[in-house]
């Protein structure tokens, strides 16, 4: 068991760290996620029932680890909007992207409500087929696609209002 998880850790580490970067840009944050997550797979590891891949099961613990730490960042009084401030107090890394054209993308990216924002972040950052994505949200690969096309064309609108496109 132990020589598996090591097989699936080396396969998956590297791809779910990029897609859990892009959902909370804090490099530090990322990798703490990304060490909950394995060990949270580890320890659940007979609930995965093979009805989705390991990437998009992997995925989803993910991102549910990462909306438990915005709800407790919330209730210790920690606004969301100067998180990346309070992260930088305490030495973490800044955004991944430098350039100020980036930093808009991500700003209007994460002005998308859900379901948009998290289908359009899978799709694109961490490459996940619709299949994969419906199977996330318990719906049809052609929802899926049909959810990233509205996204897509909510996301293209807000960037032109910024004068972003």
């Amino acid at each position: 068991m132990e020589q598996d998880f090591e097989q699936i850790y080396q396969t998956y580490a590297p791809e779910l760290y990029y897609f859990i970067l892009q959902m909370c840009r804090n490099e530090h944050l990322a990798m703490d996620i990304l060490q909950d997550t394995m060990l949270k797979a580890v320890i659940s590891i007979n609930q995965f029932k093979g009805e989705c891949s390991m990437k998009t099961w992997l995925c989803t613990i993910a991102k549910h680890i990462y909306f438990d730490h915005l709800k407790k960042a919330e209730t210790k009084n920690i606004s969301l909007e100067i998180l990346p401030e309070y992260a930088q107090q305490n030495h973490f890394e800044q955004q991944i992207y430098d350039t100020q054209q980036a930093l808009q993308i991500h700003k209007v990216l994460h002005c998308l409500e859900e379901p948009y924002r998290e289908i359009f972040m899978l799709k694109v950052f961490a490459e996940l087929k619709y299949k994969d994505i419906g199977a996330i949200f318990n719906q049809s690969e052609n929802w899926a696609g049909v959810m990233f096309y509205r996204a897509k064309k909510k996301l293209i609108k807000l960037l032109q209002e910024e004068d972003i496109l």
